[in-house]
């Protein structure tokens, strides 16, 4: 998903389908959502983790 010049829809949904506790996920999502904010960019930088 980084390497597109924008996010797809269809990747987070996939990338939140990854199997893990939920809390993790969770975290994740906040904390590649906060790197992309931060960044100005499309993506966080963690390919395929939830959240980015």
């Amino acid at each position: 998903m980084c390497g597109d010049a924008t996010p797809s829809a269809s990747a987070f949904r996939r990338n939140l389908r990854a199997d893990m506790p939920i809390g993790r996920k969770v975290w994740l999502v906040f904390r590649n959502s906060a790197r992309k904010v931060f960044r100005l960019r499309s993506c966080c930088g963690h390919a395929g983790e939830p959240g980015c």
